[in-house]
């Protein structure tokens, strides 16, 4: 051969081999997925897996090394996955031809009789590349249930109590809607699930723990089942009208209920009776003009228990607003702040506020606030509040509002609950024997408890709980 065509044929071959071996190192390398989220959405009725796959496409001129592709959960995850034939839960050294793509299969195995798994399962997947990190989320559904996601009800609905309520993005209840929900029904929100109503709301639950309607945060692992904010809450917007919830029990969301402007019918805006909002991390109740009727309702451990603004109507009998600082929420605010005007910026907006509160308590314990009833007037709305026979920790006599009135109250006196162990997470919220609250009401027509035991025909107790 001669010399120089071996020095071509040399050349050649050094310049194909650095071309087939050259990587892109840039940080501004493209990298796509063909999902950034699987979704298992499966009803595991036994022991199952399930299989999804994306892939990884390398959009460069030049070949990419992926250095690691993690399951976040490692080997305590319910999710496994591989990468070209290699399993995880780590896969490192990656090699992507230009324009070329890598598939990743991910499966989930779980044994939906384990009770104390969460409704949904989530983990992700971590890409790195070039000092780059791109995600792919997991999300798989763990336990049988009816599952929505962004659910609209646009007619009459009934829910029963044969399978829970899981509910993911929210679900909404378009005006002119009713979705009943009847006793034992247990709904699960997730973190990102507002429960609005624009139509009409009926919750028939019944007096035991079994055959109470419950609203919660999807999260029941240990670790989270008990943390405030674990959902957004209940929203009772402009056009809905005639809402009832009985024997319900809302907890752990960020505001327990909403409720904007009054019905559109004259009605109460939302009628609560025997129920109980618990540690919600903003507020229980917050109403904005709006018009709530509640009987023998606990409001208990959140951030703002009670917050009525802008006026409005509301009457509450047989009521406990309490808080007691504790490991998730720490009780610095009073838990009833009544006010007939809101602040939009700089400008006031008031309107007349009429409240009746008979036969409540009004308490708190460990925090920072020593007025657990704070009224506040502005602007020429009428303000007109009248507290009948009530148990109350106060130090600015809210009586010196002009509008305000109260009588036979017990002031400042502690209501001796019947148990409470902050370590434990446990509240008990009905009354001891020498109580100051016991047989101290006045009578009315309320004649069951939230327990739905039967109160007397004479005095009966202040707050839910009839004493038996």
């Amino acid at each position: 051969m001669k010399p120089f065509h071996a020095f071509i044929i040399i050349l050649v071959f050094f310049t194909a081999s650095c071309k087939k071996e050259t990587f892109t190192e840039s940080g501004n390398a493209k990298l796509s997925t063909s999902a950034d989220t699987l979704y298992f959405d499966t009803l595991f009725t036994s022991v199952g897996s399930i299989t999804r796959y994306f892939r990884i496409f390398n959009n460069n001129d030049q070949k990419l090394r992926l250095s690691n592709i993690q399951l976040g959960g490692g080997i305590n995850s319910a999710f496994k996955i591989n990468v070209d034939g290699i399993a995880g839960p780590s896969v490192s050294n990656i090699e992507l031809e230009a324009n070329d793509s890598v598939y990743v299969f991910v499966t989930v195995k779980i044994d939906p009789s384990a009770a104390n798994i969460p409704f949904v399962i989530q983990d992700s997947i971590r890409i790195e590349f070039n000092g780059n990190l791109k995600w792919v989320q997991l999300e798989a559904w763990g336990q049988n249930a009816n599952f929505y996601r962004g659910r609209l009800v646009t007619g009459n609905e009934t829910w029963t109590n044969v399978k829970p309520y899981v509910i993911l993005d929210g679900l909404q209840i378009a005006q002119g809607a009713t979705l009943t929900i009847t006793k034992g029904a247990r709904i699960f929100l997730h973190a990102d699930a507002p429960f609005i109503v624009d139509g009409t709301l009926k919750v028939m639950g019944e007096k035991y723990d079994s055959t109470r309607v419950v609203f919660r945060g999807d999260r029941l692992d240990e670790q989270y089942r008990d943390f405030p904010a674990a959902w957004p809450g209940i929203y009772f917007r402009e056009t809905s009208k005639d809402n009832e919830l009985n024997f319900a029990l809302i907890k752990n969301a960020y505001q327990g209920i909403v409720a904007f402007e009054p019905s559109v019918n004259g009605n109460p805006k939302v009628v609560l009776n025997e129920s109980i909002i618990d540690n919600c991390y903003d507020a229980g109740i917050i109403a904005i003009r709006s018009d709530i009727r509640a009987r023998n309702c606990l409001i208990s451990n959140c951030g703002k228990n009670l917050v009525l603004l802008n006026g409005g109507n509301y009457d509450f009998l047989h009521s406990s607003i309490v808080s007691i600082s504790n490991n998730f929420i720490t009780h610095k605010e009073p838990v009833l702040l009544l006010a007939n005007f809101i602040q939009d910026g700089t400008t006031v907006l008031s309107n007349p506020l009429f409240a009746v509160f008979k036969n409540c308590i009004f308490w708190g314990e460990n925090g920072t606030t020593e007025d657990e009833v704070v009224v506040n007037k502005q602007g020429n709305a009428s303000l007109d509040v009248n507290f009948q026979n009530c148990l109350w920790k106060i130090k600015k006599d809210p009586l010196l509002i002009p509008g305000v009135k109260a009588s036979n109250m017990i002031i400042n006196k502690n209501p001796a609950f019947d148990s409470v162990n902050i370590q434990k997470n446990y509240y008990n919220f009905r009354l001891k024997d020498g109580s100051p609250a016991l047989d101290t009401g006045v009578t009315s027509s309320n004649i069951v408890d939230l327990d739905g035991n039967p109160r007397p025909l004479g005095r009966p107790d202040l707050g839910p709980y009839e004493k038996q």
